[in-house]
């Protein structure tokens, strides 16, 4: 497996304002083998983005040793696919096929996609969605934009997140039996299911091949997140279950929020895990 550090998690990540080039000199500097580069209306690297710039980051990367395999997205949380105006939900698959093609120019194999929320946890102004629409709602988003990946040439990988929606690795499964497609896939983060009281290894074991990305991170359920070998993440059997099902592609640690030893800390962490 490929040790990955997340754009978000470098000094100004989050806020989409650190410098492309200075973040992955910042990954290279603290032992990581690759960078999930994030795109967003505003900041670093945007939607707007032509292929010269992006071919530039592409090489930028390659210079440095850097694998650049996967790109993430945080603009379903502006633009919820799930959103009950229809305006709302169009403005959310024309800025992530956007996306798409910026991933393709990078050379990305991938791009995480969120495809919806019934509830957003930090945003008090997002009103609950009935599950049945954002359901129906989230499906449509994946199969519009599944168009959009195997014409690029990207897998459109679903992540788990805080967003009350496909609560079930079940309904996970049925969503990519149903459409069949080797571009579509699941963005697994291993840390985000310990809130709703499940168990990490058993998704792997239940969504196998479905499984395309990993991200990672620590959380207690006495302290939230935390750092990586911290928190309640049972780590060894967690590996034990990608080996099984073969997964050998990036681990993409997603640490937040940033302090000075942060990236050194979780590369360390990261190399344990990884031995495991």
């Amino acid at each position: 497996m490929i040790k990955t550090i997340s754009y978000w998690s470098v000094r100004d990540g989050l806020a989409g304002t650190r410098p492309v080039e200075e973040a992955m000199a910042d990954a290279k500097a603290a032992g990581f083998a690759g960078i999930e580069l994030a795109i967003a209306e505003q900041g670093a690297f945007t939607v707007a983005a032509d292929q010269a710039t992006c071919q530039r980051y592409r090489k930028a990367a390659a210079d440095r040793g850097l694998v650049l395999q996967t790109l993430a997205s945080g603009m379903s949380w502006g633009a919820c696919p799930t959103h009950p105006s229809a305006a709302i939900r169009k403005k959310a698959i024309q800025l992530h096929a956007d996306a798409l093609q910026r991933a393709a120019w990078l050379g990305c194999q991938a791009m995480l996609f969120v495809p919806g929320a019934v509830r957003i946890p930090w945003d008090a102004s997002f009103a609950p969605v009935p599950y049945d629409k954002a359901m129906t709602w989230a499906r449509q988003a994946v199969i519009e934009l599944l168009a959009v990946a195997e014409k690029v040439g990207v897998d459109l990988c679903v992540e788990n997140v805080w967003n009350g929606l496909f609560l079930s690795p079940l309904e996970w499964r049925d969503l990519f039996d149903s459409l069949s497609s080797p571009r579509l896939g699941m963005y697994f983060d291993v840390g985000n299911y310990l809130a709703y009281h499940q168990y990490p290894p058993h998704w792997i074991a239940l969504l196998g091949k479905h499984i395309k990305r990993i991200h990672i991170k620590d959380y207690s359920a006495k302290d939230g997140f935390v750092d990586l070998l911290k928190g309640d993440v049972p780590w060894k059997e967690t590996m034990a279950a990608l080996k099984k099902i073969g997964y050998d592609k990036t681990i993409v640690a997603e640490m937040m929020p940033f302090d000075d030893t942060l990236l050194t800390r979780t590369s360390k962490a990261m190399d344990t895990i990884l031995a495991m």
